[in-house]
């Protein structure tokens, strides 16, 4: 039911993707979407996607008007769960609710298959992505993963370091569970908005900062944002071993971490 209304609220049509013709159309729409130019690897292979639709994977896409629009690929993982490994979304279909309608059709796909969570990772620099993936969607990053990839000449990661936050997204929702949208006034400040490091002291709740805008930053100021990575990679993955999790984050770019929480 809600993967109908989440498709319904994005006026698109969620599909299984088979077939080579398919899968053509859904490689071509996510290089279009990484900027992948001749010669860098793509998000992810033709043939891979070929062999996860075939042997039992997800592959799914999104149609809009009858032109496919977004698409998510992923694979079973251990601990009975779907890793969704790669996801976007045409740049005509942004703000329209594509990438959640893909996201419950994930999880409709995952809970017919009797699995009891779907996991992806992302960049912790991007804002717009921590927002829909923490408060959203309500996914729990659960682990920091530096330079998780190795070097990438995808088109959009070209020249930067591959560190993500893995997350995890209960198939069936826990009712208990609401994510922190704003730090508290207590929040200790561990990385401020210019991008300075300060120390947390053991607080009971830290704050860390991210750029408005990453991706500009990688294309006009790319010493700017190796500063950021830099930054962010040292606090959250100190604040990770420390015994701190993150617990939600704000509309205006903030990491809540509190010790012992659960996000």
């Amino acid at each position: 039911m809600v993967e109908l209304l989440a498709s319904a609220r994005a006026g698109v049509r969620l599909l299984s993707l088979h077939g080579t013709a398919d899968l053509r159309r859904a490689d071509r729409l996510l290089r279009q979407v990484w900027g992948t130019r001749p010669g860098d690897d793509p998000p992810i292979s033709l043939d891979v996607m070929c062999a996860l639709a075939h042997t039992g994977g997800y592959v799914g896409g999104a149609f809009l008007d009858g032109e496919l629009v977004g698409v998510a690929a992923g694979f079973l993982a251990s601990g009975a769960s779907l890793h969704s490994h790669v996801a976007g979304v045409a740049p005509r279909a942004r703000g329209l609710g594509v990438g959640l309608a893909l996201k419950e059709h994930q999880r409709a796909w995952a809970a017919e298959r009797g699995l009891g969570s779907v996991s992806w990772t992302f960049d912790p620099l991007v804002r717009r992505n921590a927002y829909f993936n923490l408060v959203k969607l309500g996914a729990r990053a659960v682990e920091y993963l530096p330079d998780f990839y190795g070097p990438m000449t995808d088109g959009i990661n070209d020249g930067d370091v591959s560190d993500r936050l893995f997350v995890t997204w209960p198939v069936v929702p826990d009712p208990a569970f609401t994510p922190v949208t704003e730090a508290p006034e207590s929040a200790v400040t561990v990385l401020d908005e210019a991008g300075a490091v300060r120390p947390g002291n053991g607080a009971a709740v830290l704050r860390c900062a991210t750029p408005p805008d990453v991706e500009r930053l990688r294309e006009n100021e790319p010493g700017e944002a190796r500063h950021w990575r830099a930054a962010l990679g040292g606090v959250l993955g100190a604040a990770f071993a420390d015994g701190y999790r993150i617990t939600g984050f704000t509309r205006s770019g903030w990491y809540v971490l509190a010790r012992g929480g659960t996000a």
